[in-house]
């Protein structure tokens, strides 16, 4: 058996081609099948099976698109209700893919119908003897989140998380390899989760608190207790996954004429800027919002978390960061963005007004900010009850939106851990005519300029 990992690191979920050489199974695709079909002709295998761990909260599933384009069969939970046809997946009940046997495993936690994935190969030379493809269940050092049904489910879940992992664990041995479908990074894990790149199951039975918490109790009241918000477009996935989403559209549209930028501009649509927040501060076209392309899996769920769901969308920028930018949002149902192609704002909307707003760092801060004047944290809750600067507001980026005229009418300065989240805040305050300074400097930089601190890690 090998196995090749599709990685989607903007949204720390990792798909799997499985295979014996000849025919291959996939696991939990994501919407842009192209990758896993690249996957599958490299590898010389044909795709005779597509299965989903769970009906996915923070993704689109290929499954279904992937699953007709080349004829396969669909393994879904028989419990799930979805409006397509699917071969029921029943746990317990094996089947074959070549000479690969896969035994589905009841999983419930981070949903009540989660399957995992028991993988063997009774013939793997140098290949991957057994693997366990767990989905949201067992993660790297944590589990998946089980408050994503509702808030009067998520304790019983988290018990059914618990005995989940176990039941895992023995349908498996120490040496079978982990491959989770939440990674660092994703928001569906919840409590330590681990950066390391690989597992096995008795490495997790030895170190992951899930398993090596004797009392239940304890484990479900210390995941409770690590809860925090997740984005806002995950209330829309697994709906749409139920219903079979449709192929992504990938296709990099006309560039969208001056005169028509200018309109939407002036209308108060959304135009994304995705250049990098110095040059986005320094000059940009008035009404226009920064999400930065290239940060990791910044841009994806954070233009997802902020920006209202189903609402006409325009890109700015250079055409491989827009190319990519459509690639990413059609992940999470954002789909066919219009496009702005060019890195001159002033050359994009000739017409349009630019403008700027400042750029300092700590000791910028510490130098130039005025008595009475707002220092604005837009980390979320969790980080600032930590630590946070003497005195500041805190208001999380997902919230500001429909929080801004809570905030003081006086000059904002505002940051977060490492200045993205900080940049976005930034623009929107900017777009809403307030008067703004981007503190573009790490948070753990704020000490050592001067700055007073408070809470738990301030010393």
């Amino acid at each position: 058996m090998d196995v090749v990992v599709v990685e989607t690191t903007q949204l720390g979920d990792p798909s799997y081609l499985v295979h014996d050489g000849t025919v291959a199974l996939v696991i939990d695709p994501q919407r842009d099948t192209d990758r896993v079909e690249t996957a599958a002709r490299a590898a010389g295998v044909a795709i005779t099976h597509v299965a989903e761990t769970h009906l996915h909260n923070d993704y689109l599933t290929g499954g279904l698109i992937l699953a007709r384009d080349h004829n396969a069969r669909y393994l879904v939970n028989a419990a799930d209700n979805v409006a397509f046809e699917r071969e029921p997946v029943v746990p317990g009940r094996a089947f074959k893919v070549g000479r690969l046997s896969v035994k589905p495993v009841a999983t419930p936690g981070h949903t009540h119908t989660h399957l995992a994935y028991v993988v063997s190969d009774p013939d793997a030379g140098t290949g991957v003897r057994l693997a366990v493809f767990s989905g949201g269940s067992l993660l790297y050092g944590s589990v998946g989140r089980t408050d994503l049904i509702g808030p009067e489910e998520t304790a019983g879940l988290a018990h059914d998380q618990y005995a989940s992992v176990r039941r895992l664990v023995a349908e498996a041995t120490p040496d079978a390899i982990l491959y989770p479908t939440h990674g660092f990074g994703s928001f569906c894990s919840i409590g330590p989760a681990s950066r390391i790149p690989a597992s096995t199951i008795g490495e997790q039975a030895a170190s992951n608190h899930a398993l090596t918490d004797p009392d239940e109790d304890h484990f479900v009241r210390h995941l409770l207790a690590n809860i925090t918000a997740y984005p806002s477009y995950y209330a829309h996935m697994s709906p749409l996954n139920a219903l079979g989403p449709g192929p992504a559209i990938l296709d990099m549209p006309e560039s969208v004429e001056p005169a028509e930028l200018e309109r939407r501009l002036e209308a108060g649509e959304w135009v994304v800027d995705l250049r990098n927040r110095v040059a986005f501060a320094a000059s940009h076209l008035r009404g226009s919002v920064a999400f930065e392309y290239g940060m990791g899996s910044s841009f994806t769920s954070y233009l997802g978390w902020v920006l209202p769901w189903n609402q006409p969308l325009t890109l700015l920028g250079a055409h491989a960061d827009v190319e990519k930018a459509i690639r990413d949002l059609a992940r999470i149902g954002f789909d066919s963005p219009d496009a702005a192609v060019g890195v001159d704002p002033g050359a994009l909307a000739p017409g349009a007004l630019l403008v700027q707003y400042p750029i300092t760092d700590w000791a910028g801060l510490m130098r130039d900010r005025a008595p009475g004047e707002t220092v604005l944290d837009v980390r979320r809750t969790e980080e600032f009850s930590a630590s946070h600067v003497q005195g500041a507001a805190n208001v999380p980026l997902h919230e500001l939106l429909r929080r801004v005229d809570e905030l003081p009418t006086a000059r904002i300065w505002v940051h977060c851990t490492s200045g993205y989240r900080a940049s976005v805040a930034a623009s929107l305050l900017h777009r809403a005519g307030r008067d703004v300074v981007l503190i573009d400097a790490p948070f753990r930089e704020a000490a050592d300029a001067g700055v007073e601190l408070t809470g738990a890690a301030s010393g």
